[in-house]
């Protein structure tokens, strides 16, 4: 498995490009609307998670919306869609869930626009074994858009509120896969046979029923780091990341690589002694995964590269997403 290399120098400005990254930084308006909402991580239905974790019987339903980038749709209409159900898969699986149906909305300017991203919808729909059930759709807009939702169910979550110090930070990423121009999307799906998509990420689900973890988070937008800082608020904990353990291709662009979004990438929480267990799951499919950092108690995200380190995100200076038991310290502090 390859993993980061990186020089001194290289560190640095690794560093500096997450620090200074939109994906992490756009993360704040999910706070900036959970505030205006009345929403926090302490709500019966907690906030901040990867889904909304809906207590039923004796489990859970799992609900998800992502909505895509204009630029993003208007660029690659197919795959655009094709992630609107990919991507909200994803979501339903680091929490430990089972997808049941889709929904989405797509808006364009006349069908010939909506053509392509509805095909990709239909494509991934049917690779991943996951019914589209209904949705909006409305063609004559100024510009093309799209929002797609997920219901799932879990029987046992995992979940961005459980990470604790003392545990270990796993990072699990299909390595087999190529950069979709000109995006930093790391597509490692559309040449995978469906039994192989559906039984990768079935992976989670028996992680979360076996008792092996009990946090997650699937690598989004804001990169693994970024990710690695949402899950850190949400716990009201730290993380330190040694970046030379990061499962990486070969070749790749260190800064680029942290801030991309995978399409199978996932962090998780675990108890030392369950860490060989959960690796040999991912490695069993040809997954890479490592361990590649420590949950702390300090309420910082740093990384390091052998003896240097550098601070990314404090929580005590700043929140990130608002949500979590960090944010009612802070408020409470004020």
């Amino acid at each position: 498995m390859s993993t980061l290399a990186l020089t001194p120098i290289a560190f640095e400005v690794v560093a500096a490009a997450l620090r200074a990254s939109k994906g992490m930084a756009a993360k704040a308006d999910i706070g900036i609307a959970a505030a205006r909402l009345g929403l926090s991580g302490a709500d019966a239905v907690a906030v901040g998670d990867d889904c909304a974790a809906i207590p039923d019987g004796d489990g859970f339903l799992l609900l998800a919306i992502e909505g895509f980038m204009n630029g993003f749709v208007a660029g690659d209409p197919w795959f655009a869609g094709w992630c609107g159900v990919m991507v909200n898969l994803s979501d339903i699986a680091a929490m430990g869930g089972r997808p049941v149906a889709v929904v989405d909305a797509v808006w364009a300017t006349g069908e010939a626009e909506a053509a392509p991203v509805l095909d990709g919808l239909r494509a991934a729909s049917q690779r991943f074994g996951v019914p589209i059930v209904g949705g909006h759709t409305n063609l004559d807009t100024d510009r093309g858009q799209l929002s797609v939702a997920v219901l799932g169910r879990a029987s046992r979550l995992l979940t961005s509120f459980d990470a604790r110090p003392g545990e270990t930070l796993i990072a699990a990423i299909d390595l087999r896969g190529r950069y979709r121009e000109p995006f930093s999307n790391w597509e490692a799906a559309l040449e995978a046979p469906a039994a192989r998509l559906r039984g990768d990420l079935e992976l989670l689900p028996v992680i979360a029923e076996s008792g092996l973890s009990r946090a997650a988070k699937d690598i989004s937008q804001g990169g693994l780091v970024g990710t690695a800082a949402m899950l850190a608020e949400c716990s009201g904990v730290g993380i330190e990341i040694d970046l030379s353990r990061v499962p990486a291709p070969e070749g790749v662009d260190p800064a680029r690589w942290l801030m991309s979004f995978p399409s199978y990438g996932y962090l998780l929480s675990a108890a030392a002694n369950d860490v060989p267990a959960i690796l040999s799951l991912f490695e069993g499919r040809g997954i890479a995964a490592s361990a590649i950092g420590t949950v702390t108690a300090d309420r910082r995200v740093t990384v390091t590269n052998g003896a240097a380190r550098e601070t990314i995100w404090d929580f005590a200076q700043r929140a990130l997403l608002g949500c979590g038991p960090v944010a009612a310290t802070a408020e409470d502090a004020a």
